[in-house]
């Protein structure tokens, strides 16, 4: 068994699999995000897709949402904040957010990106509509010795080195 990508702690298949497979809803935007983060992570590409918000979706096409998932490594999601959602209506011109900073390997290069992600609640489902991305920047490529970007606790020529 396998920790869930989003960093929950839990394992994979109790946490955001799940929802992924559509067993369960996400209850509130920070689990929606953090289902899609473990499925970029897993290449999960059919959810990321349809958990856009139905305006949004016109914009995205499934073979690159495919073709980043499967080049890029996912290492690990920080959940900054996230918005208060409840008493939210179609009037509300607030949308509920979510602040996150993700760190990823993408062509052999490290990279951290901090992301405020909008959310809309659609026939009973949360969707993601778009985010600001408010940093999004090529990291040093960590020395043998040092911690991984994972968050695994090992240093990195154990961990994500070679990868």
């Amino acid at each position: 068994m396998s920790s869930c990508p989003c960093g929950s702690k839990r394992e994979f298949s109790h946490c955001c699999l799940p929802i992924i497979n559509g067993d369960v809803k996400a209850s509130s935007p920070e689990q929606l995000m953090r289902s899609r983060y473990s499925a970029y992570a897993e290449n999960f590409t059919c959810y990321i897709y349809n958990s856009y918000a139905k305006d949004s979706k016109k914009d995205q096409s499934l073979d690159e949402i495919s073709s980043w998932a499967s080049e890029t490594q996912w290492l690990h999601l920080e959940i900054n904040s996230t918005s208060a959602f409840d008493n939210i209506s179609t009037t509300n011109q607030t949308l509920p957010t979510v602040n996150f900073i993700a760190y990823y390997r993408h062509e052999n290069s490290f990279f951290k990106m901090s992301e405020n992600s909008r959310f809309i609640l659609e026939d009973h489902q949360w969707r993601y509509v778009d985010g600001d991305v408010a940093e999004h920047i090529k990291l040093v490529k960590p020395n043998r010795n040092d911690l991984c970007l994972c968050q695994s606790g090992k240093k990195f020529k154990k961990c994500c080195a070679d990868k």
